[in-house]
């Protein structure tokens, strides 16, 4: 922003005041103004104590650039004060580049922290020259802590041209070495695998282990002849490092591409590696087995499960079991599942259930009766998921056998899975009777997934029953079957003694969708009934058809003497914006609850327009601030739609 209160004598004056308010604005204004005069005095207050001074100076500085800024700033980096050092270093990452030849005749002061400072400076500039200069530092300076810096700053920069300088410093210390490394993978280009490839060879067993990982994220599939190569001979962690970037690399279907030998070694390195601790390395070797049809793998997968801790070790073991799905079935799943031991067969039965076969279905039938009430459960649902009509004799057993409510859910969703089956719709109708509630609502639904027309003639008989609870299963299953076939008796069943069976035919039509609005004839009458549920149940259904037939309906309902039946109306006239509510809403707000005024006013605000925009305004006075805060994001809301 331009400053033009000021002429340049003025802010310089300023700048020497005492007044620290009168020095900070002179200081922006300096800056708009680009007053190079001030550049001295500027660089002196980055130290005032004065925060709001400090920000005028550096903000002026880093507006006026140039060489004499960074000439006046390059001292500071000698201060005591550390956050004085921070400031001007900050400021110069973003001049340096205004001059260059004082960053090169700094790069070579005797004072090892600043030749370090420049280094980290350099790193910044979007200049070549400065790749140079580091390069330069790099290879030539005296101090490892500064050729430390200079190869950071060089990964910074990411200069293709700088990749041989970097190759020659990986002769230096590991400490350096290492920071070479990281520069040259994030330069990543045909000559930083060369260097890195280079190097490994004659590199310590940490560095090989911090190339291998930097040649591993570098993807580069021309390394991969001699990952393999580098397998033999080394230590056992830094051969798990390998495999891991050999996977990283490929990706583990392009594992099975390789030659037979080649695949052999890697499996028996695969693995070995299954046995390491780092986590990072058994994700890859995992990535790699999953791919090897070998019970030895799946051996090797099972020891690995058998030491993690599902809940601590959650991701890892989620891998592992999905792994053992990609090997598929075998003896060793099977004789799992056979061990007696409770863990085994949990890991066992978790893979076979990611597997599309039928096979451990059989042996999990066999060993159910044996098993604790845990993996009771678990096994009857994955048989439920995996079994098909031939496995109905062990879920009758089931359901004849066992009281706890999981399992009888698995084999009521078994049986509502069988369509076309006589039996199947028996069992499940059969199970409505249960006294265990969520087992009759699970039997309840399979009987609608089964839709069936026996069932659906069935439900007919059971809505005249009694008892209120049966009527009202009846009337939600007719419902979700069909509104047309079942008309009659969701008729009947919208003046059906219990309340709970009138809102239940009511949400019926909801199924329909707008199509609803040819029964309103048959549903209006709900809008005066005794019970608050459902009128609401019929004012949700208005806002859903929301065509201009129910709009007068849903304006009679913001009279109504329930809360939320004035709620829900005020909510669908929004859904459906429905402008000619808008004086009725406002009017409304004078007497109405809390709840019903932070809804209106949201509302008012999807439907906008001048007269909601005006009422908006108005409410944003309220003496209430939360009002007054939703009053204004109703009012953006309008805003917003107008741009």
């Amino acid at each position: 922003m331009q400053n033009t209160r000021y002429n340049a004598h003025q802010i310089l004056e300023d700048l020497h005041s005492s007044d620290n308010e009168r020095i900070r604005s002179a200081a922006f204004a300096a800056g708009d103004m680009t007053i190079e005069e001030a550049i001295p005095v500027l660089s002196q207050q980055l130290s005032n104590e004065n925060l709001g001074v400090q920000e005028g100076a550096e903000y002026a500085l880093r507006r006026i650039r140039g060489p004499k800024s960074v000439d006046a700033v390059l001292p500071l980096l000698r201060s005591d004060d550390a956050s004085i050092r921070n400031v001007a270093m900050d400021i110069l990452r973003e001049i340096g580049n205004d001059n260059m030849e004082a960053m090169r005749t700094s790069l070579h002061d005797p004072d090892p922290d600043i030749r370090i400072f420049i280094s980290d400076i350099l790193g910044h500039s979007s200049s070549r020259e400065a790749g140079q200069l580091l390069c330069e530092a790099l290879l030539k300076d005296p101090e490892v802590n500064v050729r430390y810096q200079a190869a950071v700053s060089l990964g910074n920069l990411g200069y293709p041209e700088t990749v041989d300088s970097l190759r020659k410093a990986m002769n230096d210390e590991e400490w350096v070495q290492f920071a070479v490394i990281e520069a040259l993978t994030k330069i990543n280009d045909d000559r930083t695998v060369t260097a890195l490839v280079q190097a490994l060879p004659t590199a310590s067993p940490l560095v090989c282990s911090a190339i291998i990982d930097a040649l591993g994220s570098m993807g580069d599939i021309k390394t991969i002849p001699l990952l393999f190569k580098s397998l033999e001979n080394v230590s056992v962690a830094l051969r798990h490092k390998t495999v891991k970037a050999i996977v990283q690399i490929l990706g583990g279907q392009s594992l099975s591409l390789l030659a037979p030998k080649m695949q052999e070694r890697l499996r028996v390195y695969l693995l070995d590696a299954l046995t390491d601790n780092d986590e990072d390395i058994l994700m890859a070797a995992l990535q790699g087995v999953s791919f090897m049809e070998h019970e030895e793998a799946t051996k090797a997968v099972m020891m690995l499960a058998a030491r993690l801790d599902p809940e601590q070790n959650a991701e890892l073991y989620e891998a592992v079991i999905r792994t053992l799905a990609s090997i598929g079935y075998n003896t060793v799943i099977q004789n799992a599942l056979r061990s007696h031991d409770e863990q085994q067969i949990m890991i066992a039965m978790e893979a076979c259930q990611l597997m599309d076969d039928h096979r451990p279905v059989e042996e999990i039938k066999s060993i159910f009766w044996e098993l604790g009430e845990e993996l009771q459960r678990a096994a009857v649902s994955e048989v439920a998921q995996l079994g098909s009509l031939d496995d109905a004799q062990f879920f009758l057993d089931v359901i004849a056998r066992c009281e706890d409510s999981e399992m009888l859910k698995s084999a009521i969703i078994f049986f509502g899975n069988q369509h076309g089956s006589p039996e199947a719709e028996d069992v499940v109708f059969s199970q409505l009777d249960h006294h265990l509630v969520d087992v009759k609502e699970m039997a309840l639904e399979a009987c609608i997934n089964l839709h069936s027309p026996r069932l659906n003639a069935r439900f007919k008989e059971r809505f005249h029953n009694d008892d209120d609870m049966q009527r009202l299963m009846a009337v939600y299953a007719l419902g979700r079957y069909s509104v047309e076939e079942n008309l009659p008796e969701l008729t009947e069943a919208l003046e059906d003694q219990s309340a709970n069976v009138r809102q239940m035919a009511v949400e019926a039509f909801l199924n329909l969708g707008v199509e609803a609005e040819r029964y309103l004839p048959r549903l209006l009458p709900r809008m005066y009934d005794e019970n608050k549920n459902v009128r609401v149940a019929l004012v949700n259904l208005l806002g859903q058809i929301g065509t201009p037939t129910v709009v007068p309906r849903l304006l009679t309902a913001l009279h109504d003497e329930n809360d939320w039946v004035r709620i829900r109306a005020v909510e669908a006239l929004g859904a459906n914006r429905v402008a000619e509510a808008v004086p009725t809403l406002a009017g409304m707000l004078e007497n109405a609850s809390p709840m019903l005024t932070f809804k209106i006013i949201e509302v008012l605000g999807k439907i906008g327009g001048n007269v909601a925009f005006s009422v908006l305004l108005e409410m944003m006075d309220h003496e209430d601030p939360e009002i007054q805060h939703a009053a204004a994001e109703a009012v953006a809301t309008i805003q917003a739609e107008q741009e």
